[in-house]
């Protein structure tokens, strides 16, 4: 009695961490989207309720000015592509208007388009620049207005920027952009003067404030780039701004300084990322350069590269050639611009972590199924039955691994209740019966350890790539890439209030919880009673814990746990003496 009670209670606190603590590890260590926001349906789609205002908002209206305003001070060229559309502020060089036509804001269909970059003086500023730093010599800064030689930046016309000091020196900037998200700028220093200048020509990314998702273990988000060291995911916003690594950075090998973080590199990239999007500026693959990050105050944030000095003579020019990246990160986008622009690891833009060898093939497949069928939440499942039926050898070897084990439990038994008092003796013979009945106690772990990184990263493409995101299911679920907006405890959204990430559990979970449960009931019975009634209340608490999760991670898990639950019935039939549970003593 003592021992169910001890197990009973320890079950219990451990069914309390799972509810009350696993909303909190998994917004840590397995990022989603945050808390919902109040939901009704409306002739069949869910629309955001209006949350109640709690009082003003805190902002710096003496700092921060309207978008439109701002961009109307200065003259500018327009840059217009069929992804992009935006334009270059004359004043200062900046590439600092930018949205991305192809993605949208929300899910509405007057949703306007994401907004990557915007001018100084704006919320979230954003923007890249290019100059010179030079010793003895009058150099553009960021109050110069350059004049172009164009109106319109487009993947046919290049645009140049031109600006004189007056001291013999010419500066031009040539912008040029693909069809996609690269731009490469040419910066051209002609030296008509009487005397050798020295110059260093550099590009920055600038960003005010740190945005509003988090950076976790599954996926970095802030400061990214790529040195002779290889990619680098370790720097945070946190670093930047003087804080030392937290205690968890710093068991997973932060090895971040407090303050700037500066390496000497060829080549090589470096910018800032968000979960979607990226903006990078690259250096010429060849070029020896200082790169790195460091912050301002008011949490402006900048990463930036600069060359070698330079000596440019009289009647002589300094050409060198950057790249700035500003979009989506689509994974075949960066990889064909790692391929063939010789970008070094650019497509580690994306964190894939340690299983990128297994995660790629996974999502090239993913991508082949959703061009195939145009439907991504049925290329979800396509996907998972296709892994599950590939690893079906393993998981059958493990059942009978399990089987095997589980015949040879009574005798187990007698000879723990026989050397009772004498626990050598006991492991002594329980390894002879494994020898004798030829039973391998670890060949049921194997299987488990094998599916474990392949399953990881089949979890891992649905959370990092952008080609879920906004993408359409079946009825009401619009975007599988955020949580199942009819929500069951508010009505579906009927009633206006707002609940809790783990109370927001819509129709998704439930039969999430649902598939776990018939899972739970299909595997071994446990012979103690408190195991029996944790087990049977571990479905629910594991809904109630993945209901934020993306509704295309859940339609893996149901999926993942439906095709589980065939498989076990199969191998039952195969393996009869396994589904009965072990008699008690």
């Amino acid at each position: 009695m003592k021992e169910d009670t001890r197990n009973f209670i320890l079950f219990a606190v451990l069914a309390a961490i799972i509810l009350l603590g696993g909303n909190f590890l998994s917004a840590k260590f397995f990022p989603h989207a945050a808390n919902p926001p109040a939901t009704k349906m409306v002739d069949g789609k869910s629309e955001v309720v209006a949350a109640p205002t709690g009082g003003p908002a805190v902002t710096d209206a003496t700092r921060l000015r309207d978008l439109e305003v701002v961009r109307r001070e200065t003259p500018r060229v327009a840059i217009q592509t069929a992804d992009l559309q935006g334009s270059i502020n004359l004043k200062g060089a900046r590439i600092d208007d930018l949205t991305l036509t192809k993605y949208k804001q929300t899910i509405d269909k007057n949703s306007p388009p994401i907004r990557l970059l915007s001018p100084r003086g704006t919320k979230d500023a954003y923007f890249a620049g290019f100059g010179w730093n030079g010793d003895g010599v009058t150099v553009p800064n960021g109050d110069t207005v350059f004049t172009a030689n164009g109106t319109t930046l487009t993947p046919n016309t290049p645009v140049t920027l031109y600006w004189d000091n007056k001291q013999g020196q010419r500066f031009a900037l040539t912008f040029a952009v693909d069809a996609k998200y690269m731009f490469t700028v040419r910066q051209t220093v002609a030296n008509a003067g009487p005397a050798p200048i020295s110059l260093r020509p550099y590009a920055l990314v600038s960003r005010a404030g740190v945005g509003t998702e988090a950076d976790t273990w599954t996926n970095h988000i802030g400061p990214i780039g790529v040195f002779d060291k290889g990619a680098t995911y370790d720097i945070t916003f946190d670093n930047l701004k003087g804080k030392e690594a937290s205690f968890l950075g710093k068991i997973w090998g932060n090895s971040a300084k407090a303050g700037e973080n500066f390496f000497n590199s060829t080549g090589g990239w470096l910018g800032f990322g968000d979960k979607y999007f990226l903006a990078a500026v690259i250096p010429d693959h060849g070029a020896p350069v200082r790169a790195g990050f460091h912050a301002a105050t008011g949490d402006v944030f900048q990463g930036d590269f600069t060359l070698a000095p330079r000596v440019v003579a009289p009647g002589k020019a300094l050409v060198s050639t950057a790249k700035f990246f500003a979009g989506a990160k689509e994974t075949n986008t960066l990889d064909r611009y790692e391929d063939r622009l010789g970008i070094q690891h650019f497509g580690k833009a994306i964190d894939w972590g340690w299983f990128e060898i297994v995660e790629k093939p996974i999502f090239k497949y993913l991508d082949w199924l959703f061009r195939m069928i145009g439907n991504f939440g049925v290329a979800i499942i396509l996907l998972t039955v296709t892994i599950r039926t590939l690893i079906f050898p393993v998981a059958q070897r493990q059942f009978a691994s399990m089987a095997a084990m589980k015949a040879i439990q009574p005798k187990m038994k007698a000879i723990q209740e026989k050397y009772k008092d004498d626990k050598a003796r006991a492991q002594q013979e329980v390894m002879a019966l494994y020898k004798a009945e030829k039973v391998n106690p670890l060949a049921g772990c194997l299987p488990t350890l094998i599916q474990i990184p392949i399953m990881y990263s089949l979890y891992k493409v649905l959370l990092l790539t952008i080609e879920m995101r906004h993408q359409p299911f079946v009825g009401w679920i619009h975007d599988l890439s955020a949580p199942d907006p009819a929500t069951i405890l508010n009505l579906f959204g009927y009633l206006p209030y707002h609940l809790p990430s783990f109370l927001a559990i819509g129709v998704v979970p439930v039969l999430l919880g649902v598939s776990m449960f018939f899972q739970f009931k299909l595997n071994p019975a446990p012979m103690d009673e408190a195991q029996k009634q944790v087990f049977a209340i571990m479905p629910w608490m594991l809904m109630f814990v993945m209901a934020p999760f993306a509704v295309g991670l859940q339609v893996y898990w149901i999926t993942s746990n439906l095709w589980t639950v065939a498989q076990q019935r199969l191998l039952y039939a195969r393996h009869p003496g396994l589904k009965e549970p072990a008699v008690k003593k």
